[in-house]
């Protein structure tokens, strides 16, 4: 690909969705005409269906250049996502940096499930608080402020360039009143706040990859997106493990805990969970690819 205009050699959108596809494809990247769609309309400024309706449209040199680095990134297995700065999450496009995960579809479990307790609650969601433990990019507590509109959020992560990230996000969706933003790693930055904070619901999508795990994980995950966010020890469980013995401490009797988990840890949580006297109802909420996703466990009291 070079900035060449001549009549023999112009490149143009359907010229380039065909050459950057089939690069795509020999370098083994997923979706690599989808890839090629995200970054030829990111260049160019407009919507991925404009590039159909203008496919003879020649490229500036300006935008071959621009796109010639984006492809450059991408063939090294650079996410998509962060070389345009954006991913998508339950119909919503959010802002997404190396200091933050991408979100995945699995996730979108979560937020069914919150809308269903919500829909069954006695007072619907006028009444209900939600906790989102490790918020990263915001994604839970932001969606969940978009659909429940009477809901107060509250959201804690470790890392101050998340919550950067997930505060700017939730300015995006007009949601920023509504969401308190806390740093702190899991549970510590509830504890000891006057008066208590108690959610109806907790939610959290913590680490969970195991350190035999992680060699396995695919490059554009284990070298782009912060560890951080990802392992979780020799098992990994080093972040379920105490969210499943101490969160129940700040959660209404009556209130649901709902953990996002690896789904081969399913019998691992159910055993934490069986061990917490102050849970009961333990399940595992399966996602859309129907493996185990979602632990979800109903709290008894704040005793134990």
């Amino acid at each position: 690909m070079t900035a060449s205009t001549s009549a023999a050699e112009t490149w143009t959108t359907r010229r380039l969705l065909h050459w950057t596809t089939e690069f795509f494809t020999r370098k083994s990247l997923d979706s690599p005409r989808l890839c090629a769609e995200l970054l030829l309309a990111h260049v160019i400024g407009c919507e991925r269906m404009r590039l159909y309706m203008e496919t003879e449209r020649p490229a500036t040199p300006e935008e071959l250049t621009m796109l010639r680095g984006l492809v450059e990134r991408a063939a090294r297995h650079e996410p998509i996502q962060y070389l345009l700065g954006e991913a998508w999450f339950y119909t919503r496009p959010f802002t997404v940096t190396p200091a933050v995960l991408i979100p995945r579809p699995a996730t979108e479990r979560i937020i069914e499930e919150v809308l269903q307790i919500a829909r069954a609650g006695p007072q619907q969601e006028a009444a209900m608080t939600v906790i989102d433990i490790g918020t990263g990019s915001g994604i839970l507590a932001i969606t969940l402020a978009a659909v429940l509109p009477a809901a107060r959020l509250i959201a804690t992560d470790l890392s101050p360039d998340a919550l950067a990230v997930a505060r700017g996000n939730a300015s995006r969706h007009g949601v920023s009143n509504r969401i308190e933003f806390i740093e702190g790693s899991l549970l510590e930055p509830l504890a000891g706040r006057i008066p208590p904070i108690r959610a109806d619901v907790l939610v959290s999508n913590p680490p969970y990859i195991s350190d035999s795990e992680w060699e396995d994980v695919a490059p554009n995950v284990r070298d782009y997106e912060p560890a951080s966010a990802l392992r979780a020890g020799a098992d990994g469980l080093d972040f379920l493990r105490p969210l499943i013995a101490e969160a129940h401490h700040f959660i209404n009797p009556g209130g649901r805990l709902l953990l996002e988990i690896a789904a081969s840890q399913e019998g691992a949580v159910r055993a934490l969970a069986a061990a917490n006297p102050a849970l009961s109802g333990v399940c595992v909420l399966r996602d859309y690819e129907d493996l185990p996703r979602v632990l979800s466990a109903k709290t008894e009291s704040h005793g134990a």
